[in-house]
């Protein structure tokens, strides 16, 4: 009987830190709204930014069905995804916002080289 009880609380603790992990992925309205935060974005800016978001959010889906697991091919395809997105990204984006974004990209990007997580303060 105590077998059984620990192995379900096993069960229900990985269970519940898997959905805490998966949780961590923000759809593309919610990324949207907070580069309108950070960026100041006028409110067409930031609909056109969800539309480009969610068209990259689509292809990253499809990367990771395609990739089947193979963490290389899928970090090898996101890579690409969003190395095309940040053109579109930027072409709606003021000189100023432009500058502010490469900014946070760059700093995103050391904190994932030093083993940071999800780019969160």
């Amino acid at each position: 009987m105590k077998k059984i009880i620990l192995m379900l609380c096993f069960v229900a603790g990985i269970t519940t830190l898997s959905k805490a992990q998966g949780g961590q992925r923000r759809t593309p309205e919610e990324q949207a709204k907070q580069l309108q935060t950070q960026l100041k974005l006028s409110d067409d800016q930031t609909s056109k930014i969800t539309s480009i978001m969610q068209m990259q959010s689509t292809k990253m889906d499809s990367i990771r069905t395609a990739a089947n697991g193979d963490r290389d091919v899928m970090r090898q395809g996101m890579m690409s995804v969003r190395q095309m997105m940040m053109p579109k990204i930027k072409a709606v984006l003021t000189a100023d916002q432009s500058a502010a974004y490469d900014k946070m990209m760059a700093e995103r990007m050391s904190r994932m080289q030093n083993g940071g997580g999800s780019g969160q303060k």
